[in-house]
């Protein structure tokens, strides 16, 4: 499923209608009747329903659900909000239709304190009033009605985007919060980067016949990364397997303040597969981690003041990837280290402290010819791209494909729905995971689980969204089985691994 900026979906529906040669009164009533479809499963026959309609195409949508919801014997109150004769093109041709079918529509104009009375009432509201092309600030009378919806105590339903929300992000200055939004055939960017994704609720999409072909060429490769993706390309173990066969792992991290990121990385790697795993730790520490985990082997290095010195021989290491940055610090000594890792012809993930250092290091990584994945959270992104985390927020599509291009690597733009981009800039977004992985560590956990899927995957793409879906599914899981999202831990999540992917081989 295709994640589209406002204007993809206008070239999609160009197309649509001019060279497949669905009309847009077509589409109009596929799409009011997909809603439908989707509301009479949600709301209850004894709710008293208005449907808010505006101008355009999502006015438009409006008119066709609120026919087809009278038509099956709901309560239904239409509110026009516009002039009656403003209504044009396919919107028109559905208004028509609603109304010789026998129906009566309210006209806000002139009845505005009525409106303002009647809104309380309601149990349910359908935002059918502003859509996709919304530019700036919203103006009266939507600006006042979107007031009042807020104010209701009805459930709300928004059609396609919540009424006043960019369709592409951003800050909305007044927008309909919804309880859900029902978006048609293709999800727009603003569901999945806040502030905007806060006013939609539960997010449902529906199809409304569009071709896929015409979709496909006339969006850019944004997709959703489903259960079903990861059911289909997660690897499947041979009974003649063996440790070797699925990877050696270097896991490289942790200090004397910090001796506990570069444990839960490994544990996380080893539950997720890897097969042999190496710690190399300062020999500062070695005594502190050697025992926390005992499935893996550990390599103490030279350090200096509890940290690395930037000493590191691994000629004598057999290794297939490394992991590189969980709690390692920010001295000269790591400045060191990372820059001779990064010259392994062997993939590397690179988390945390290694970050720091990316202006120093960025020359060398692209020059790298093997995989280099970046998992930075919007505050490590900032410090790399020189922005501010706002700057972040507000484009983390276009930045995350900006950076990708530029150094032929992989970004795993970490948040609320993580967006992974590959080096020919497609995009793939999670949507799972909750607010209990909002703790420190977390992000520890994530960076063992791609070193691990790296070396088990033939693409490097469904590794890394593969690792990312199962970290999120792992949050998931773990509140609905008795956690709440306050008390989850880092170490919660690593145990949380077993039961996701035992779910996911069951559907194999």
């Amino acid at each position: 499923m295709r994640v589209v900026t406002a204007a993809e979906m206008y070239a999609i529906d160009r197309d649509t209608i001019e060279n497949i040669g669905i009309s847009d009164d077509s589409l109009m009533e596929n799409a009011g009747q997909a809603l439908f479809h989707v509301l009479k499963e949600r709301i209850s026959r004894s709710a008293r329903v208005a449907v808010l309609s505006g101008t355009g195409n999502n006015g438009g949508d409006g008119f066709v659900v609120a026919r087809m919801l009278k038509s099956y014997g709901y309560d239904i109150d239409l509110w026009l909000v516009p002039p009656k004769e403003k209504i044009k093109g396919a919107a028109k041709i559905a208004l028509d239709v609603y109304e010789r079918s026998g129906y009566d529509i309210k006209e806000y104009a002139g009845n505005e304190r009525i409106f303002a009375t009647q809104i309380h009432h309601y149990d349910v509201i359908i935002d059918a009033l502003l859509g996709i092309g919304i530019q700036g600030a919203v103006r009266s009378p939507y600006k006042e009605i979107i007031e009042m919806v807020n104010r209701s105590n009805a459930t709300v339903y928004a059609i396609d985007i919540p009424s006043g929300t960019p369709a592409d992000g951003g800050e909305a200055e007044t927008a309909v919060r919804a309880d859900v939004t029902i978006t048609i055939q293709c999800p727009k960017l603003g569901a999945y980067t806040f502030p905007a994704a806060d006013y939609y609720g539960e997010l449902a999409v529906v199809d409304i016949g569009i071709p896929p072909l015409v979709v496909e060429r006339n969006a850019a490769v944004r997709l959703i990364w489903e259960e079903e993706d990861v059911v289909r390309t997660l690897p499947k173990r041979k009974r003649s397997s063996h440790k070797g066969t699925y990877g050696k792992l270097l896991v490289v991290g942790g200090s004397r303040p910090m001796t506990g990121a570069i444990t839960l990385t490994a544990k996380a790697a080893l539950r997720s597969g890897a097969g042999l795993l190496t710690m190399a730790v300062p020999d500062d520490i070695y005594s502190v981690v050697a025992n926390r985990v005992p499935e893996a082997m550990c390599y103490p290095c030279p350090s200096r003041d509890g940290s690395f010195s930037g000493v590191i021989d691994v000629s004598t290491l057999d290794i297939d990837a490394v992991a590189l940055g969980p709690g390692m610090g920010r001295t000269d000594g790591v400045r060191q280290l990372v820059r001779t890792l990064l010259q392994q012809p062997v993939p590397i993930v690179m988390d945390a402290d290694a970050l720091f250092f990316w202006n120093e290091c960025a020359a060398l990584v692209r020059e790298r010819k093997n995989v280099t994945v970046v998992t930075p959270h919007p505050g490590e992104m900032a410090r790399m791209l020189g922005l501010s985390i706002g700057d972040i927020e507000r484009d983390r599509f276009g930045l995350s494909k900006q950076l990708a291009a530029e150094y032929g690597i992989y970004v795993v733009l970490k948040g609320p729905y993580t967006i992974v981009t590959t080096p020919d800039g497609s995009q793939y977004v999670n949507t799972t995971g909750n607010p209990a992985m909002a703790k420190g560590g977390s992000g520890d956990v994530l960076t063992g689980m791609i070193a691990a899927f790296l070396m088990q995957h033939h693409s490097a793409q469904e590794a890394i969204s593969n690792a990312v879906w199962v970290h999120g599914k792992a949050a998931d899981m773990l509140v609905e089985n008795g956690h709440s999202q306050w008390d989850v831990l880092a170490g919660d999540l690593i145990d949380g691994i077993s039961a996701v992917l035992s779910h996911l081989q069951k559907r194999q």
